[in-house]
């Protein structure tokens, strides 16, 4: 679309927002090929579709209208029907310009199983079985020399299941991490005397489990049985150094999130303090790429955030009003955000902003963390670019990265990916895909390369738009030189251009015959490798996916009546085979199109296909 198709466009949807509703409800955001690219809520839907469209934006801001050629709105009954219908539809299409928390870190707990003789390892998974969990810890590494010091002090045992009868104890009995309950040389009473032990060491209550020890010590050592009180003198000590130490959560007891948002152009910095049992146990940190209004955006986070979890804080503290201003002049309502995220976890979580004493200052804390932490990614950034230009001797700083990478399996489904680095951020509004047909089942990685140096670059030369300042290809000598021919037929070989080899992350420049090796603490190296490694995720994803469809089709064609296109057409439309024996046979039959009895029958197949 042109500039004057696209400013036609845009004059168009503005008048049309005449015609919206004025009462409360969801907007979706589409491109020119009916892709949803922003979903929001509004408390008056014409009014905050209409204020897109007046007035002077921000950069982000502009840059999403840019890409805006339809806009439909949904009524609801009610802002908080608004709330939790914006909430299931950005789950469901995942819109590129909403937040997304997939990246953001699952902190790993401790958990003791509900089992006869219970086991004690690392998980990421919580399930509600009985099970207790302690933690979650930020640094897997504590968890790590927390379960190491149980294994030395109070051993349980390692197998899984239940606990079979054995004639002889396994290795870890004779290693000292395992009591041996599956050969009966300890009874389950001494064997839960221990696991509680273990609980009381992990809740942080180890006041009376030291009391306990060093009794059991003094009585052992009056007894002249040195052995067993020498046993109670090392469990004693590590107790004690885990005590000085450890940071435990206690999930029922004084659970609270301080939530600390600060926001950079086009960049949103979210810390979230975590304390428990009256201690500070945690933080999760986010970096977002942000295309909403503060307080929608805020209010996205928390149904993301806490909708996922299971362990819950009993209390959310959440910024001051006028640090979040909102569109439209909608106000941020705090119990708004309270019911939906009692809608979508099914407690009560209680959302407050403090204005004043000890939570005030904490979530202050959260806030400066944020900013801090923001700031400090930006200067980081900017050193790593200025490094860049020095090192790799180019003409200005590389502002705009542009990262190719190849993925194929044995020939098939070749891919090429192009991600953008934008200030050393990626910019993924930018990134592309490209299925590489002129390889008919070859694999010539080289051939790749120029195949898609060719469709990139033609294009932003046709389409006169700003070239990148740096060319980085996941790959030596071979894949710069080629990408290198192509720049010259095209004219632009003044863009620099460099290759990365995985093996000792050598870094290849055309015209220089020995690679130029970065020590591993370099920034610009960190910096080039995070695209290289961008490009490569997001290739092999790509890649993936084509594989995952194509066997998906060949499942889906064994079905009489089911063909190549009425496949591929089912999978675009669902995703999946999984996602398709959801749905109902009227569904299936509207999107295929097909019979309804060839509906029946494929579902019947995606149950069980070894029946005909």
């Amino acid at each position: 679309m042109n500039s004057k198709d696209r400013k036609n466009n845009l004059t168009e949807l503005k008048k049309r927002c005449q015609f919206l509703p004025t009462g409360p409800g969801v907007y979706l955001m589409k491109n020119s090929r009916g892709q949803i690219l922003y979903i929001g809520k509004a408390k008056s839907l014409r009014k905050r579709v209409r204020s897109y469209f007046s007035g002077l934006k921000d950069v982000k801001t502009r840059h999403l209208i840019s890409k805006i050629s339809d806009i439909e709105a949904l009524s609801t009954g009610s802002e908080a029907e608004a709330l939790l219908l914006e909430n299931n539809l950005i789950k469901h299409w995942k819109p590129k310009y909403n937040i997304n928390l997939k990246d953001g870190k699952t902190y790993p707990v401790i958990k003791l199983t509900n089992e006869a003789y219970p086991r004690l390892y690392r998980t990421r998974r919580i399930v509600f079985d009985g099970s207790k969990y302690f933690g979650p810890y930020p640094n897997a590494a504590k968890i790590d020399t927390i379960l190491h010091l149980i294994d030395r002090t109070f051993p349980l045992r390692k197998c899984r299941g239940a606990v079979k009868t054995r004639n002889t104890p396994c290795l870890n009995y004779h290693i000292g991490r395992c009591s041996a309950p599956c050969c009966g040389l300890i009874t389950r009473e001494e064997y839960l005397a221990r696991v509680d032990k273990v609980v009381r060491l992990l809740s942080g209550k180890t006041t009376s489990l030291i009391r306990e020890l060093k009794e059991k010590m003094h009585l052992a050592a009056q007894s002249r049985e040195y052995e067993e009180a020498g046993r109670c003198r090392d469990q004693l000590a590590a107790v004690e150094s885990l005590t000085a130490e450890q940071k435990v959560v206690d999930f029922q007891d004084e659970a609270r999130d301080y939530v600390g948002l600060e926001i950079a152009g086009a960049e949103a910095q979210i810390t979230v303090l975590q304390s428990r049992g009256g201690k500070l146990v945690g933080r999760d940190v986010f970096l977002l790429e942000d295309y909403s209004p503060a307080a929608e955006l805020l209010t996205t986070f928390l149904a993301q955030y806490y909708g996922n979890r299971e362990n819950l804080p009993r209390r959310v503290y959440l910024p001051a009003h006028q640090s979040l201003p909102a569109p439209a002049g909608e106000p941020f309502e705090v119990k708004l955000v309270q019911d939906l995220l009692r809608s979508l976890t099914g407690r009560f979580i209680r959302c407050s902003v403090p204005v004043k004493g000890r939570h005030a200052r904490l979530l202050a804390m959260a806030r400066e963390h944020a900013a801090k932490k923001l700031e400090h990614k930006h200067r980081e950034q900017e050193q790593a670019l200025e490094e860049a230009r020095r090192v790799l001797n180019l003409p200005r700083l590389p502002r705009i990265i542009e990262g190719i990478d190849i993925s194929h399996l044995e020939g098939q489904d070749t891919v090429a990916s192009l991600v953008s680095f934008v200030d050393g951020r990626p910019r993924k509004s930018e990134y592309r895909h490209y299925s590489l047909k002129s390889l008919g089942g070859r694999i010539d990685d080289f051939e790749s390369v120029r195949e898609v140096m060719a469709r990139r670059y033609t294009r932003l030369q046709n389409e006169e738009r700003r070239k990148p300042d740096l060319i980085l290809i996941d790959g030596g000598k071979g894949q710069v030189s080629a990408a290198l021919s192509v720049l010259r037929a095209l004219e632009l070989d003044s863009i620099p251009l460099v290759g990365l080899a995985k093996k000792n992350e050598e870094l290849f420049v055309p015209g220089k015959s020995d690679p130029l090796l970065l020590p591993e603490t370099s920034i610009t190296l960190r910096l080039l490798v995070a695209v290289r490694d961008e490009a490569h995720r997001f290739a092999t994803g790509f890649q993936k996916q084509l594989r995952h469809k194509r066997l998906g089709q060949r499942e889906l064609e064994k079905v009489a009546g089911i063909g190549k296109v009425k496949s591929r057409r089912l999978l675009e439309q669902f995703g999946s085979l999984t996602a398709i024996a959801r749905q109902t046979p009227e569904e299936i039959a509207r999107v295929g199109p097909l019979s309804l009895r060839q509906a029946q029958d494929l579902l019947r197949f995606l149950a069980d296909p070894s029946v005909p």
